[in-house]
């Protein structure tokens, strides 16, 4: 295809998304077939005189130029361009991918009991539980980590701890997973020795089963303090530091919270009460301290999208960057537009050219 083609087409490739064509010879090719084709209709000897031509049929009102025939010949002529344009293989290109297990590990540790349910913290001029907050915080930071070709597991935990999601390059099932979290899923307490032990365990055994060595990192939120499990918290940093996972802690929250309260029986409407759920600060610290992790502290829903930020920042790891953009087919416009210009046809004959019998 010459420059000025390009030039001329440019403005609806763009448009179309259509950054290049894979065999561009065949346009050349189809558009010699097209000029001969105009060629040889131009010079055509018409087998009988047209009708308009005759002075009584122009005396008449009768035209040389029947408009609808023009129609017809103009949606045609498009729509064979558009499928020669399909012939010709256009490509969309697309960043490469990283590819996915040669990044990080990132299993994120989700509290989910019955405190998660507090309304201490205001966004967009509405009340959100920190539950609410956590999710979307960790839902973005999920995403990103995910297109940056690392895995991302999810557990959750309450009175126990579980998996929610295991570690994963699918970015849809990790948001699918987050999507069904839900204060008191797992129970209304904080296990959080269970919590800690079960995440240091879901970051490393992929890469146990794999044989692959990747960087693990656990991040735990939490707005209590462990008060139930069968694990104490000094065990599960004893296996994160076995293993080599860093573990970084954020604690959510401040000292009271209202707490929504479901109306007793008579009762119309549901009602807030505040309670005191203080987050154990000290834990959180040494967790972090003695895994080679960070701790935050986010009383504020700023305060928390700015951790999961400064965690992005700071969990980078080499890895090899993509060759160069992908390329995909992309005939769907041209055939779109095939498709139109064959119904336009279509409309022409059997409304502006239809014969009365």
């Amino acid at each position: 295809m010459n420059a000025g083609a390009e030039a001329w087409l440019a403005p609806f490739l763009r448009f179309a998304e259509i950054d290049a064509f894979e065999h561009p010879e065949r346009l050349l090719a189809l558009a010699a077939a097209l000029a001969v084709a105009l060629t040889v209709l131009a010079f055509r000897r018409p087998p009988a005189v047209a009708w308009p031509a005759l002075v009584e049929a122009r005396v008449a009102g009768a035209r040389r130029l029947d408009p609808g025939r023009a129609l017809q010949w103009l949606t045609r002529a498009v729509g064979l361009a558009a499928l020669a344009g399909v012939v010709a293989g256009p490509v969309r290109h697309s960043p490469a991918a990283p590819e996915p297990g040669l990044g990080l590990d990132i299993v994120l540790v989700l509290d989910t009991s019955a405190s998660m349910r507090a309304l201490d913290t205001q966004s967009a001029g509405r009340l959100q539980s920190r539950l609410d907050l956590a999710v979307e915080a960790v839902t973005r930071f999920a995403r990103k980590r995910v297109a940056d070709g690392d895995r991302v597991g999810l557990v959750v935990f309450g009175d126990h701890a579980f998996t929610q999601c295991p570690l994963t390059s699918d970015g849809s099932l990790l948001a699918a997973a987050l999507g069904r979290v839900e204060a008191g899923m797992a129970g209304r307490a904080t296990a959080l020795g269970d919590a800690l032990a079960l995440g240091v365990k879901r970051a490393t055994a992929a890469a146990t089963a794999e044989g692959v060595e990747a960087g693990h990192v656990v991040v735990l939120l939490t707005d209590g303090r462990s008060n139930a499990g069968g694990v104490p918290v000094e065990i599960a940093i004893a296996l994160a530091r076995q293993n080599g996972v860093r573990v970084h802690t954020v604690g959510i929250g401040g000292r009271e919270a209202r707490v929504p309260v479901e109306p007793a029986a008579g009762d119309a409407g549901r009602g807030l009460r505040f309670e005191r759920h203080e987050v154990d600060l000290t834990a959180l610290e040494r967790i972090a301290g003695q895994t080679r992790g960070r701790f935050f502290a986010a009383t504020n829903p700023g305060d928390l999208a700015n951790v999961y930020a400064t965690i992005d920042a700071t969990e980078r790891v080499p890895r090899p960057g993509p060759q160069g953009p992908q390329e995909s087919p992309h005939p769907e416009p041209l055939l779109s537009l095939a498709g139109i210009a064959l119904l336009a046809e279509l409309g022409t004959l059997r409304v502006m050219r239809r014969r009365l019998p």
